[in-house]
């Protein structure tokens, strides 16, 4: 039997699972003519909202504008600190470099690669406004110590979940813990769009439609602008594939976990560092990372077996050119320097072969 080719992501295997009801869904779109903020896109909140446990969705463009307008409409701007995970994709800093917020890195631990609460009120200081947790790879934070902190302080919580879809906290899914959880449908996502496309979901209905009227212009009604907004709607025809879509994220999340739990054991005997998975947890499993000071020669070894892997990601964000003015040396942050230098990605994804 010839074995197939081992791909890092298999969208098109993803799709053709759907084909007849995407196109069907594609078509229907099409047909009506009515290509932005219609129908498609209130079935999607409400569906994506009951998914998470969560009250309220909205629908947005992408999974950084979710991150900007959630710190936007929870009253974060100029001049405002906000924490954040040194361990994190770019995209966590840039939402908060964009409204004129600065952010302050925290260190994650190094079992988890999430943000440290130990740490967190140790960096907060008369600026600090927010805490922006991120759930990196599929696996939440821990929210709990968290929301603690912030309700002592009188933080705001805006969550990262762009790679945590169906991943749950001591029973309940991530959608609702913070003031607004923030979402990317990013292709290769768990539930991922045929382009760009987020959300935000939040148990509070002001930021809900605070939300709603950002993301159009500032607008309740046509041309009648209330707020400075943005241009950051989701469109109809990605909101009618998220909900067929959106039907198979669980059977998917759990091929994905049968896939995980076949790697374990072996990546163990390898003497490979898995992202520890504490009692209460559930991962959406996003990403199987593993660890290694021989990333390089691991990473070789693979390609020349024919499987290719991916590093998430090569350059922690303080170190990135963009946020040199936060003077921020290399060495400052060295357990999410050791994440940044030792991980590496393994293929993972609902269509992968036993």
């Amino acid at each position: 039997m010839t074995v197939p080719p081992i791909t890092f992501a298999d969208l098109g295997g993803l799709h053709a699972q759907q084909e007849v009801e995407l196109v069907e869904a594609a078509t229907r779109v099409l047909a009506k003519g009515h290509y932005v903020l219609g129908p498609e896109v209130e079935a999607f909140e409400h569906e994506w909202a009951a998914f998470c446990e969560a009250p309220y969705a909205v629908g947005v463009a992408n999974g950084l504008e979710a991150l900007v307008l959630g710190l936007q409409v929870c009253g974060i701007g100029a001049g405002d600190d906000v924490i954040v995970p040194a361990n994190t994709y770019i995209a966590t800093f840039l939402a908060i470099s964009q409204i004129g917020a600065r952010p302050i890195p925290v260190e994650p631990l190094e079992g988890t690669c999430n943000l440290d609460p130990a740490l967190v009120e140790r960096a907060i200081t008369p600026r600090t406004r927010a805490l922006m947790p991120v759930h990196l790879y599929g696996l939440p934070a821990d929210m709990d110590p968290l929301l603690a902190i912030a309700r002592r302080h009188g933080l705001k919580v805006v969550e990262d979940a762009a790679q945590c879809h169906g991943a749950r906290y001591h029973g309940r899914r991530i959608g609702s813990h913070g003031d607004i959880v923030a979402w990317s449908f990013y292709p290769t996502k768990n539930l991922g769009a045929a382009g760009e496309a987020g959300a935000i979901t939040t148990a509070d209905p002001t930021l809900a439609e605070a939300v709603r009227v950002r993301r159009n212009y500032g607008s309740k009604q046509r041309y009648v602008c209330e707020v400075t907004g943005r241009n950051s709607r989701l469109d109809e025809l990605q909101a009618a594939l998220l909900r067929v879509k959106l039907r198979r994220l669980e059977t998917w999340n759990a091929r994905r976990a049968e896939l995980a739990a076949r790697y374990e054991p072996v990546v163990g005997a390898a003497g490979l560092r898995r992202q520890e998975l504490p009692a209460g947890f559930q991962t959406a499993h996003h990403l199987f990372t593993v660890r290694t000071a021989h990333r390089a020669h691991l990473q070789a070894h693979l390609l020349a077996a024919a499987v290719p892997s991916i590093v998430h990601y090569p350059i922690p964000p303080h170190l990135q050119g963009a946020y040199r003015d936060l003077r921020f040396p290399v060495g400052s942050f060295p357990i999410t320097e050791r994440i940044h230098d030792t991980i590496l990605s393994l293929p993972l994804h609902p269509t992968l072969s036993d």
